[in-house]
């Protein structure tokens, strides 16, 4: 039987540190944060992990040359096991998703289960990697907004971490072998962007002239946080493109997302609820050094 470090080996843990921000950002959105985002998130969660147990299982050959060391091509989780674990908290996301939100969240969450498995059998190693990745992300995202009566509005902060997602995406594909100069030149260049448009865009509800202040403080801070972090990361890796700066810069990116997922939040309006998912960002900066996120 695997033990528990290797079951969370195998769906990367402290990567779902990351997820419940994307319903959350969906949810600030659609101005709908609430008791239901709670029950989206945990779908969310479940949906990330099953991709990640089907993303071992189909790479287990190419693990077993690549990466040697992990739970599958170790030994220390059976093929069948990880396919399991994946089919099941592919089920419990689905039903979460419809416990929650009914049919309007299943309505999102049966199109990404189908994104997140396409991905991990077909599109994960051609061009259509890095798009479709992002497009399970803003799925995710949409995915927050269900319990209102327009899931459109969360489609700026959906596309802002389906950016995020394609850079990062793209970044991880040389983290194995390395890559020149110019794919972390690229990405941090996409970063920045980013960061940009997050922290002087438009899209907060209206508020007091002295509220909106602290809102665009609150975004301008949360997004400086993030684009420091992953953006330090990656110039490290323009510096020297090896395969451990390369996949350093992308578990950074992992870790980072909770701080950009804070200031769309709090783009809604929902400061102290976007500090509070921002505040992931150190804890799964500590797990990330005891689990790999990668």
């Amino acid at each position: 039987m695997p033990s528990v470090r290797d079951l969370a080996e195998l769906v990367r843990a402290p990567a779902a540190l990351s997820v419940p921000g994307d319903v959350a950002a969906g949810a600030a959105a659609g101005q709908v944060l609430g008791g239901r985002t709670l029950g989206l998130a945990c779908s969310s969660v479940c949906l990330y992990w099953a991709g990640m147990a089907a993303n071992d299982w189909a790479d287990r050959h190419l693990d077993a040359v690549e990466r040697p060391e992990r739970p599958i091509p170790s030994g220390r989780v059976s093929p069948g096991t990880a396919l399991g674990i994946a089919v099941g908290l592919t089920a419990a996301g689905l039903a979460v998703a419809g416990l929650s939100g009914g049919r309007r969240a299943l309505a999102v969450a049966v199109p990404l289960a189908a994104a997140v498995w396409s991905y991990d059998l077909m599109a994960k190693n051609t061009a259509a990697g890095p798009p479709a990745m992002a497009l399970c992300r803003g799925l995710d995202v949409l995915l927050g907004a269900t319990p209102g009566r327009s899931v459109a509005k969360a489609l700026p902060p959906a596309l802002t971490v389906a950016a995020h997602t394609y850079l990062l995406t793209a970044l991880s594909r040389a983290e194995v072998s390395g890559s020149g100069r110019g794919l972390p030149a690229a990405t941090l260049a996409g970063t920045a962007a980013l960061a940009v448009a997050t922290a002087l865009g438009r899209g907060e509800v209206a508020h007091e002239p002295r509220t909106a202040r602290v809102v665009r403080a609150v975004r301008a801070g949360l997004t400086g946080w993030y684009a420091a972090g992953f953006g330090l990361s990656q110039a490290r890796a323009v510096a020297e493109p090896s395969a451990s700066r390369l996949r350093t810069a992308v578990g950074t990116g992992i870790v980072a997302l909770p701080a950009l997922q804070g200031a769309l939040v709090a783009r809604g309006g929902a400061t102290r609820e976007g500090i509070a998912v921002a505040a992931a960002v150190p804890l799964g900066r500590a797990l990330a050094r005891k689990v790999s996120p990668t």
